[in-house]
């Protein structure tokens, strides 16, 4: 496993081991696809301005699976002088993990959202504590989701480890 693959300061491996992270990780996936399917009717003018976290002031929470198909198999890329999302391309207009990217970045908070009046709120509900199962299940210690930056900053600060 990479350094950035289950390896905090909590208490280090999942509950389960390898197969139970590959576990989460696809039900994570299957939680994204429906938080897709339940925003299908709307749309987002897709100019990056939610990702200017330093602006906005805002930033996605991610529980650990989240940061783990966000960072699984990737290098991170160094963080940005403009306060943007570091996966932000180099124009910060697109989102360079734009399939793995968070729950928080799949459902809009703009007010520039175009779609029906009433946003799938139950659903999101419903799709953010299954992701707290999730979480929950193979990292009990987790208290809960952490800001992206937060996560983001974890990794960039922790000591390199030498791989078994």
């Amino acid at each position: 496993m990479g350094r950035a693959d289950w390896d905090d300061a909590d208490d280090g491996a999942p509950a389960g081991g390898t197969r139970e992270l590959e576990r989460a990780l696809q039900e994570t996936r299957t939680v994204y696809r429906q938080a897709d399917a339940a925003y299908a009717p709307y749309s987002c003018p897709s100019s990056g301005e939610c990702c200017q976290l330093a602006t906005t002031k805002r930033q996605p929470w991610l529980w650990r699976p989240e940061w783990d198909v966000l960072t699984r198999g990737r290098t991170l890329p160094p963080p940005r002088a403009d306060g943007g999302c570091p996966f932000l391309d180099a124009a910060g207009k697109r989102c360079t993990v734009y399939a793995d990217r968070p729950f928080g970045c799949r459902t809009f908070f703009c007010e520039r959202i175009r779609g029906p009046a009433r946003q799938p709120s139950e659903e999101v509900t419903r799709l953010l504590l299954r992701l707290e199962r999730i979480s929950q299940r193979v990292m009990p210690s987790l208290q809960g989701p952490r800001p992206l930056l937060e996560w983001y900053a974890g990794v960039q600060t922790a000591p390199a480890r030498e791989e078994p």
